[in-house]
């Protein structure tokens, strides 16, 4: 084996190595950030705590959840308008978001949102005539 021969083989080593490492770290980087994103969709705290303040918002049809996320970031009543998405997905309030004004406090948490934005939605298997039947 020759002085270029081991030269290279050694190079060689060397950034397979280096590669190896740095996938690693990417790796191990992506999913401690992955983790703490589906960490904070179960439990993610309110903005801020005791009394908060109201902000009166308004929903427009067609609703969709990421741009109501859009508007509650802007606003400030939630940190990642992603992650409302997310926890609107897999909410029991999903697609359930009604039309509307609603005041909302920083001090509730994205289900909290959900829950009083979804809360005159039809239940399931219920139709627009059942809910008029009721209402008189």
């Amino acid at each position: 084996m020759s002085i270029k021969e081991a030269i290279g083989s050694t190079f060689e080593l060397i950034i397979k190595v280096a590669v190896l490492g740095f996938a690693i770290m990417y790796i191990i980087k992506t999913a401690t950030a992955a983790y703490g994103y589906g960490y904070r969709v179960f439990t993610e705290e309110p903005i801020s705590q005791g009394e908060g303040r109201t902000i009166s918002v308004s929903v427009e049809d067609p609703v969709s959840a990421r741009d109501v996320g859009q508007m509650l970031e802007e606003r400030g009543l939630i940190r990642d308008a992603n992650l409302f998405v997310i926890q609107e997905l897999l909410s029991e309030n999903h697609n359930k978001i009604q039309p509307g004004i609603y005041d909302l406090s920083t001090a509730m948490t994205a289900e909290e949102m959900l829950a009083v934005m979804a809360a005159d939605a039809p239940e399931e298997g219920e139709d627009a005539a059942d809910i008029g039947e009721e209402t008189q």
